[in-house]
């Protein structure tokens, strides 16, 4: 069968909500990861078959052939062309995966798969509560959908909180691992760990204009009391604002090529996709889906949860990654070993290839073989993705 190989792999340091990228456009930040992923490649922009551009909030700023519009903020040739593509959470994971896909089958050569997302600029479920307040539409459940699972809709709080209570997580493990995300974070940061991955933007600040290269959401001084002092989402409940993702802005591009390519760009690969899946299961739990898409991949792949070296486990919430690892017995050391989306923020659609960034600088900087990338995605949907560093 024929492979698909990543050449490079890049993100922006994330920006808190508000923050210090609050002053990006989010098509310049999709632009200006397209650059970075094709100049540290090496590779002529005129190359490039297609963009495959994730975001989740497709409204306001994102609106509009959104990826298209990155394409032509950017340096690449207006040749280019690009599609926007919502997996909710797993977008940009989904991006690379049909990326892999368009060049394993011989239809592409060259293919950025990439996301971008201002959770500041297009704020989370402004796409479809705008209308609801304009009084268009009755949102995106139907009332058959509604009366058949009798909800109301679908919330990924409320599916935190049955994730935790059907594994018998309390509130003291979540706040403990959300500890240990900025922790690890801060040594990643301080021992430079990121500085390969990250591609750095002029912000403008009150002391002038500067440059953003550390992700702005890790709390450095975080204590296990300053995180329990959080009020609880719901009452009676174990999930916080502290033991839950970071909003963001961020946005991250992964060059994925054929063999041909190789040889025709002379372009040196830095990893292969050795298996994509993506599976869905109860739209109400919903966030537990990243256990049985693991599973899946492993099997398909022909290897156990033993033969993988690192795991990023996108900590939506902490009782994701918690429940995932108890489950399938896997070793807490090698998973998000430069903390995760708790610290460094979950930039929505371009998570998933921000993550493969992250997971394909940490296995070569270690000199490992396997990762595995898993999210859970609303509806109850899972990318599960495994990587070959090279």
């Amino acid at each position: 069968m024929a492979e698909a190989y990543i050449v490079e792999a890049v993100r922006t340091a994330g920006g808190k909500r508000a923050g210090r990228l609050a002053g990006w456009h989010p098509v310049d930040l999709g632009a200006e990861v397209l650059n970075a992923v094709v100049e540290r490649s090496g590779l002529d922009p005129a190359g490039v078959d297609d963009v495959i551009m994730g975001c989740v909030m497709q409204a306001g700023e994102q609106a509009f052939a959104f990826g298209r519009n990155a394409v032509l903020s950017s340096r690449l040739a207006n040749s280019t062309p690009a599609v926007t593509i919502d997996r909710q959470c797993g977008s940009s994971q989904q991006a690379v995966s049909f990326a892999a896909q368009a060049v394993m089958s011989g239809v592409q050569d060259v293919v950025i798969a990439a996301g971008s997302e201002s959770m500041t600029r297009v704020p989370m479920f402004s796409n479809f509560t705008l209308h609801e307040k304009a009084g268009i539409g009755e949102g995106p459940l139907s009332a058959k959908l509604k009366a058949e699972w009798g909800v109301q809709n679908f919330s990924q709080f409320l599916g935190a909180e049955m994730l935790a209570k059907k594994h018998g997580l309390d509130r003291d493990t979540l706040d403990r691992f959300a500890l240990e995300s900025h922790r690890r974070a801060i040594e990643a940061t301080e021992a430079g760990a990121f500085d390969k991955e990250i591609v750095e933007l002029t912000v403008d600040t009150p002391e002038g204009p500067q440059v953003h290269r550390r992700d702005e959401g890790i709390r450095y001084d975080a204590t296990l009391e300053s995180i329990g002092s959080v009020k609880l989402l719901h009452d009676g409940g174990v999930i916080s604002a502290a033991n839950a993702s970071q909003i963001c802005d961020g946005a991250a591009a992964v060059l994925v090529v054929s063999e041909r390519a190789l040889k025709t760009h002379g372009l040196t690969p830095i990893a292969r996709i050795h298996n994509m899946t993506v599976t869905a299961g109860d739209p109400l739990i919903m966030l537990e889906e990243p256990i049985f898409a693991t599973r899946r991949a492993l099997e398909r792949a022909g290897l156990s949860l033993d033969d993988i070296d690192l795991y990023e486990v996108n900590e939506a919430f902490a009782s994701v990654p918690v429940a995932w690892a108890n489950t399938l017995g896997a070793d807490p050391e090698r998973m998000n070993v430069n903390g995760g989306a708790i610290a460094l923020g979950h930039p929505l659609g371009a998570s998933g290839a921000k993550l493969t960034a992250t997971l394909v600088h940490a296995l070569r900087a270690r000199g490992k073989r396997y990762g595995l990338l898993t999210m859970c995605e609303a509806g109850g949907v899972s990318n599960a993705t495994i990587i070959e560093a090279l």
